[in-house]
């Protein structure tokens, strides 16, 4: 196997793990939450949900900063995930 073969396999699985966040949506209550971020504050959080840092796209957005595009997607639109109710469902 040539080393440009390999050389552009590696590149090919960096770009393809790049594009994925790692957090997720929740269902809570019988209602999909999904992740939010600094510039989806508004439209995403719900103040009855608690959420958790993403630490991987933490970890991404500083891995790649130099890229510029991917931490402001991972900071901007994905940075907490939803684990739980603040409150009881009924």
């Amino acid at each position: 196997m040539s080393t440009n073969l390999i050389k552009l396999t590696a590149i090919v699985c960096l770009v393809a793990l790049s594009l994925s966040a790692c957090g997720s949506s929740k269902t809570i209550c019988n209602k999909t939450y999904d992740t939010y971020g600094a510039f989806s504050t508004d439209d995403e959080h719900n103040p009855d949900i608690k959420y958790k840092v993403i630490a991987g796209n933490v970890v991404w957005s500083i891995l790649l900063i130099e890229t510029v595009v991917f931490p402001v997607y991972f900071i901007g639109f994905s940075l907490f995930e939803p684990v739980e109710s603040k409150v009881s469902c009924s």
